[in-house]
């Protein structure tokens, strides 16, 4: 949420009616709806589900050298990038004389001026001369201070970072927040923790900085060691990602002349000035972090600041320059970081390039070509039918109080979707893009994205707005809007196949679905009421029931060793880890019901109905990973390694063992007392 005022490496953008009419629904091929051949009969079912359901898949799909992870999700985001998008672009370069100011001239001239490798080798680190000439005639803490709301500007992270969003209390407004930003590794523990991949990090961490300042031609001596000190220092008055998923503790609104005073010493009318806008209430993430960031910044010499805000530009834009800059930035934040062998081809950068600053153009041909009407109407119907079981399972629980599930209930019928693509398409003309000007488009977009957000303060939030492009492999819920959202891009096989037995798809977007649904009811989600407000809408007595069942599926995921040494954080995973076993919950209760009055089903490759609903699910999150990247996730992303969004739940539901026939000894048996139920 307080990343920035805009997405610097995702910008939505428009598509015209033109394209959209070029472009009609072209026929799918037919996507098998389980291949036997993915599974590894060797293993037990009731052993390990995933190996029992995947191995022959992971043994046939080796992670591509160009990746750090390989699965569902990434290859069919490949699919749509390097297929789909990449054939749109490919039909818009082909058209003459685009006018200046259109989506298709936008689309081909960035496409263009990524591809043009030559012009940037010339050109070096001249696009981004202008802002080190600023930082350089700085001289003192608060000149510097005044000078990173000229960089967040242009998209470059600072100290802080500050963003135009629904207020949490009142989520029919827009609201101002601020909070922390600045850490190249992305989060604080990377900077505290003494094991020996946490140590190598950050050696490489100072040997990458290094290196780049000798390629941009910076004599600066040690700069590595100088940055590092000081993101460690920034790191130790930071909040912890697990502390960052408190919606209460992060919520501290204040009239602005109180946070000014906090950091008294940051010229934050000067900063803000270059913003654009005015404040007279922030919502603060943390208020001891600004007290004690004004702290870390007088004791700080005006030198490492500016070294420290010359290695930000350096690294937002690398990305964008010349190639050695490039195949330095993909050294450390892919090699080091990711484990990744080797950089995609040029083609392949370019279109992801284009889709991540063009993205909503690019959607609305996607949409057109390849989203049809009937698949957004059958997935509305199923998201109804999930509804209507989770409502049932509301009225079943035997933790809540009558009291409670009135106002569940009342949360659930608020729930909206949005399905596919946005209905109105915003007008994105007035971003200057040229073919041979890459960091300029870049900034460009990044202004207009920063403008966009401006624009929405002191008026309503509008609820109609995406937070995803429509090729987007996922989905998302908003709890400020109490909505669940579905773009066509996930909505294909094998998450939504239309030629698979009902049981492949209730394993697989149904379950998808009924975990969007879940996270209102999360340990996040659950605090928001039906309008989206953070608002307790609980019994003092039910909130401490559904607290000591999710502390206790904390626990249980604690305990899941990844790699030796390393364990599943259960306090970071727990929001998706609850809406993994409420979709999974959901979803087969919703096809239980689907079955009733009908001719039981035929066996499917010797598989039951039942059985093949947990397949799946499995096949949604087939997935081989390399140990960096998985070490990566376990510490950073709030989401469990696939193998264990697979594993994990199932000991849980009784479906399962009915299913499988798990017996005590099975490795995913658990005692039926042990067993978690939420929803």
């Amino acid at each position: 949420m307080y990343s920035k005022l805009y997405s610097k490496k995702w910008l939505l953008l428009s598509a015209t009616a033109l394209f959209m009419a070029q472009n009609p629904i072209q026929a799918q091929e037919k996507v098998p709806a389980y291949p036997i051949s993915d599974m590894d009969r060797t293993a037990h079912a009731c052993d390990d589900f995933d190996q029992f359901a995947n191995g022959g898949w992971k043994k046939n799909n080796p992670i591509p050298s160009t990746e750090s992870r390989w699965g569902a999700f990434g290859i069919l985001d490949k699919e749509n990038k390097d297929v789909r998008i990449k054939g749109i672009i490919t039909e818009i370069l082909a058209q003459p004389n685009l006018k200046k100011g259109t989506e298709a001239q936008q689309i081909a001239d960035f496409y263009r001026a990524y591809s043009d490798v030559a012009t940037l080798n010339k050109l070096g680190i001249k696009p981004i001369q202008k802002y080190v000439d600023q930082i350089t005639a700085v001289k003192t803490v608060k000149e510097w201070t005044k000078l990173t709301g000229s960089l967040d500007l242009a998209g470059v992270d600072g100290v802080l970072g500050f963003g135009i969003y629904a207020d949490k209390k009142n989520s029919k407004w827009n609201a101002i927040y601020a909070g922390q930003s600045g850490l190249s590794l992305g989060e604080k523990g990377f900077y505290s923790r003494d094991d020996s991949s946490a140590v190598a990090i950050r050696k490489e961490f100072t040997v990458h900085i290094n290196k780049m300042f000798a390629l941009a031609g910076w004599k600066d001596k040690n700069p590595g060691e100088n940055i590092l000190r000081f993101e460690t220092a920034l790191a130790a008055l930071q909040l912890s990602n697990v502390e960052l998923r408190d919606p209460v503790k992060t919520y501290n609104k204040m009239p602005y002349a109180e946070m000014k005073a906090l950091v008294k010493d940051f010229d934050l009318d000067g900063y803000l000035s270059h913003q654009g806008f005015k404040i007279e209430e922030v919502i603060v993430q943390n208020k001891e972090y600004l007290s004690s960031l004004n702290a870390l910044l007088n004791n700080t010499p005006v030198e490492t600041l500016k070294q420290y805000s010359r290695w930000q530009l350096l690294s937002s834009f690398a990305g964008y320059l010349s190639e050695d800059l490039q195949n330095e930035d993909f050294r450390f934040g892919s090699t080091v970081m990711r484990g990744v062998k080797q950089r995609k081809s040029l083609e392949e950068r370019a279109t992801t390039a284009t889709n991540g600053i063009m993205g909503m153009p690019l959607g609305k041909l996607f949409a057109a070509k390849y989203f049809p009407e009937s698949s957004k109407q059958k997935v509305a119907e199923m998201i109804e039918n999930v509804r209507t079981v989770f409502g049932e399972r509301i009225d079943q629980l035997s933790w809540m109080s009558p009291e409670t599930k009135v106002e569940a209930r009342k949360k659930l019928a608020a729930f909206t979707y949005k399905i596919g693509y946005p209905d109105q398409w915003k007008d994105y003309s007035t971003i200057d893009i040229k073919p041979n000007t890459l960091v300029e488009n870049v900034i460009s977009a990044r202004k207009w994205g920063h403008k966009e957000s401006i624009n929405k303060i002191g008026k309503e939030v509008d609820k109609k707005e995406w937070g995803m492009s429509p090729q987007t492999v996922n989905a998302y819920y908003s709890p400020l809007n109490n909505e669940v959202v579905f773009p066509a891009g996930i909505l294909q096989p094998p998450f939504f196949n239309p030629d698979a037995d009902d049981a492949i798809n209730y394993g697989g977007i149904i379950a998808v679905i009924g975990h969007e649904f879940s996270h209102g009811f999360d340990d996040k989600g659950s605090k928001y009421d039906a309008e989206g407000n953070m608002k307790n809408w609980w019994t003092e007595e039910d909130r401490q029931k559904f607290d000591e069942l999710a502390n206790k599926y904390i626990a249980y995921f604690d305990q899941r060793e990844v790699l030796p040494g390393l364990n599943v954080n259960g306090k970071l995973t727990i929001g998706e880890n609850i809406a993994d076993l409420g979709g999974l919950t959901l979803a087969y209760h919703a096809l239980q019901k689907s079955m009733k009055g009908k001719p039981e089903p035929a066996l499917v490759d010797g598989f039951t109905w039942q059985q093949r609903f947990f397949l799946g699910w499995a096949q949604v999150w087939h997935t081989n990973i390399n140990d960096a990247a998985l070490r990566q996730q376990v510490l950073t992303d709030p989401h469990s390694p696939a193998a264990d969004r697979i594993n994990g739940p199932m000991p849980h539901l009784i479906e399962f063992h009915n299913a499988w026939g798990t017996k005590e000894g099975n490795k995913l048996y658990l005692p039926e007392a042990n067993r978690i139920v939420i929803w």
